[in-house]
């Protein structure tokens, strides 16, 4: 980055790319930050590493090109977040599908991560009770966090910082989560445990 990118905050534009057609260095700041867990979640509910790519690359030009707008959204990161959601909810509906995120094995690896300290108890009941189907009846941003956090391994923060919420509403969903998949399955409440 020269001087005057970083005293300006726009980048120089690639060769061959207009003078107008200057980038944000922000924005690029905003896509590494954000990039790799886009792209992993639009993989959980399209099932096609490639499809993913095309879409998130699709909502990151569209970041772009209403850049000054998003930066004064009052949490630019979840105004992103809902973008992605739009867009990966469009593909599907467009195919007239559903999401893969049931045939997935990483959503396997989630339904046992999600109550860790009843793994026991929860393995036997997995297949018979519904596991499966209570995480994905989970509400939006409930569903959310515990992918974010148990298959993409963010932290509290990282999940936090991609939704564009705070760390405690992160812990809270995750609360609530659980507690509501306890619910159906018929188990106790448990207290959140520090995680990160």
């Amino acid at each position: 980055m020269t001087e005057n990118e970083e005293r300006t905050g726009w980048m120089a534009p690639a060769p061959g790319v207009r003078e107008s057609q200057r980038i944000p260095v922000a924005f690029w700041g905003f896509h590494d930050r954000f990039k790799r867990a886009y792209r992993k979640y639009a993989e959980l509910h399209l099932g096609d590493e490639r499809l993913a790519g095309r879409v998130v690359h699709t909502v990151f030009l569209n970041l772009l090109r209403g850049w000054p707008r998003l930066m004064e959204e009052a949490s630019p990161a979840a105004s992103a977040w809902a973008h992605l959601k739009e867009a990966v909810d469009d593909v599907l509906i467009a195919q007239g599908r559903d999401s893969a995120m049931a045939e997935t094995a990483v959503f396997h690896r989630v339904a046992r991560a999600v109550l860790e300290d009843a793994r026991d108890e929860f393995a036997a009941m997995e297949s018979s009770v519904g596991l499966y189907p209570a995480i994905a009846r989970l509400p939006g941003r409930q569903f959310d966090v515990m992918v974010l956090h148990y298959v993409l391994g963010c932290t509290t923060a990282k999940t936090a910082s991609i939704m564009g919420i705070t760390d405690a509403t992160v812990r809270s969903h995750r609360l609530h989560a659980r507690n509501r998949i306890g619910r159906e399955l018929g188990l106790a409440p448990e207290p959140e445990h520090p995680e990160d």
